[in-house]
């Protein structure tokens, strides 16, 4: 099958990468000459716009972006839509804010063209290992893309489905985040609490390999951390410092919005806000209180 693949940053080249070892013919493209040079290697068509993406394609062409969510993607897809055909059908594989995906889903279908929004997940262990792919969109353009799909996946019937219509795809993959902070959380407390209790000398490392077989908690996250437990139990290299990518702000609000109780992902969320408060003032409010109502002991700057 012919695609394109817009945008190679690692998840994107990885995905052409899957795609052309498993015999698909890939036209590449990226505003990063290296990133299509890269592509060439491993067998693409580079390509250094998106008109030549076009005249390349034969009609009806399929064209998978893979840029960052929000204004990137955007722009992307405006552009494809004043190049593209009618009939021809535009994926977006990225981490998508769902409700822009059913405003996208209109823009694009005045144009004449197919949408199909694809919540993806694998990381940077998808090539090898495959990608779980949730897809929304119309029935019909989603069965034509089966043979990608059934590449990407980890196995051509495991790991990917239609779970609805345009809106669907990115919607289900944001609550797939939402959990994953939840999960993330209760692993990070746990090795927290287990690290706090001194007296048993605990190997950090050697519990996280046990646990990964037989137990009712393992996973893949379980997999990565003892990954990096192996490299340092002690995370010394480590800022307490973490990031959101903003899927779980969404699942929240999401919750929220349709009166769903959602206190594990919800606190999970607030407390990776925590983390980037190395001088918090919350916490020295909470300090003050317990001085005043009980006579509680504080720490200083000066201590």
């Amino acid at each position: 099958m012919e695609l394109a693949m817009v945008g190679l940053g690692k998840m994107g080249f990885n995905m052409a990468t899957r795609l052309l070892r498993g015999g698909h013919r890939v036209v590449a493209y990226d505003l990063g000459e290296a990133a299509i040079q890269a592509a060439r290697q491993e067998g693409a068509l580079g390509v250094k716009t998106l008109t030549e993406l076009t005249q390349i394609l034969p009609a009806p062409r399929i064209v998978w972006v893979m840029v960052p969510s929000g204004d990137a993607t955007e722009e992307t897809l405006v552009s494809l839509g004043t190049v593209l055909s009618a009939d021809d059908i535009i994926v977006d594989g990225g981490n998508s804010n769902y409700k822009d995906s059913l405003r996208r889903t209109k823009m694009l279908s005045s144009m004449g063209l197919n949408f199909v929004d694809v919540g993806t997940s694998g990381g940077i262990r998808g090539l090898e290992e495959g990608y779980s792919m949730m897809i929304g969109g119309d029935k019909d353009v989603v069965q034509r893309l089966r043979p990608i799909f059934e590449t990407l996946a980890p196995a051509p019937e495991r790991g990917w489905g239609h779970v609805g219509p345009c809106g669907a795809g990115h919607f289900v993959k944001m609550v797939h985040n939402g959990i994953e902070y939840g999960l993330m959380q209760a692993y990070a407390e746990g090795f927290d609490i287990m690290k706090a209790k001194h007296e048993f000398g605990l190997d950090m490392h050697q519990i996280a390999r046990i646990w990964r077989f037989g137990s009712v908690i393992r996973s893949w996250l379980l997999d990565l951390t003892a990954e990096a437990l192996e490299e340092d139990q002690d995370l010394k290299n480590l800022e307490p410092w973490v990031e959101d990518s903003g899927e779980g702000r969404w699942t929240v609000a999401e919750a929220i919005e349709n009166d769903v109780p959602a206190p594990v992902i919800t606190l999970a969320l607030e407390m990776r806000l925590v983390s980037r408060q190395r001088d918090s003032y919350a916490a020295k409010v909470l300090a003050a209180m317990r001085n005043k109502f009980g006579g509680h002991a504080v720490r200083t700057s000066r201590e």
